[in-house]
């Protein structure tokens, strides 16, 4: 498979998972929370499943995910794309299978091929809703939350600013999840709308790839 073709199969799988952008000025970053301490995921459960909503370019969609541990994750965006990570124990390389369920094609690729052609993303970021900000930030928490906002749970506010952009996160240190999320105008960006963590069922993990057509995009990034 070309790139071109690659990248736009992997940019499917990574919608939902973008950074939440904001501006910040140099003496605002030097008072800003330690991003990871703002965002901690001390306190999460070793199972995770999620439903969000989420907008881009004014457009809604369907977000859900399964998270085991630090070892598996599996994300299913609008019915179309199913995403599965896996990543060894105490490792920070990780592997994808992209399911282009439309399509009907399946392709694989690594964390470091995935950066080869652009696409920085992490575990915390396919995880947890929010990207960790590449360069100078701001996190700083927000006295009051914006009008009319509604998570699902409790959470905390912060501010998270970054290129002349902010985004509201309300944090739930107890689930590891942004519930909500709202843009600099107070517009809804991100909604957690179901969250828990029961024993997963034991296929929740398994790629039922019958059918698929198969790429391995990593011979494909290793031949450009």
């Amino acid at each position: 498979m070309r790139r071109a073709t690659f990248a736009a199969a992997c940019l499917a799988a990574l919608l939902g998972a973008a950074s939440q952008d904001a501006s910040a000025s140099a003496d605002r970053a030097a008072a800003s929370l330690d991003f990871d301490k703002a965002f901690s995921t001390k306190y999460e459960p070793k199972r995770g499943h999620f439903v969000a909503t989420y907008v881009v370019n004014g457009s809604e969609h369907r977000l859900e995910v399964w998270r085991d541990g630090e070892g598996r994750l599996r994300r299913r965006t609008d019915d179309r794309v199913e995403t599965y990570v896996s990543k060894p124990a105490g490792e920070v390389e990780w592997k994808m299978t992209v399911l282009d369920l439309k399509r009907r094609i399946r392709t694989d690729v690594d964390r470091t091929n995935l950066m080869r052609v652009g696409h920085f993303s992490d575990w915390f970021g396919l995880a947890h809703g929010v990207a960790r900000p590449i360069g100078v930030y701001a996190v700083n928490p927000l006295r009051q939350p914006p009008p009319g906002a509604a998570p699902i749970a409790a959470c905390r506010w912060y501010v998270l600013s970054q290129h002349e952009r902010s985004s509201k996160i309300c944090w739930s240190a107890s689930q590891a999840l942004p519930l909500l999320i709202t843009d600099g105008e107070d517009r809804v960006q991100w909604r957690v709308t179901a969250v828990d963590s029961a024993r997963h069922l034991h296929e929740t993990f398994d790629i039922d790839d019958r059918g698929f057509v198969r790429n391995d995009a990593n011979e494909d990034i290793k031949a450009d």
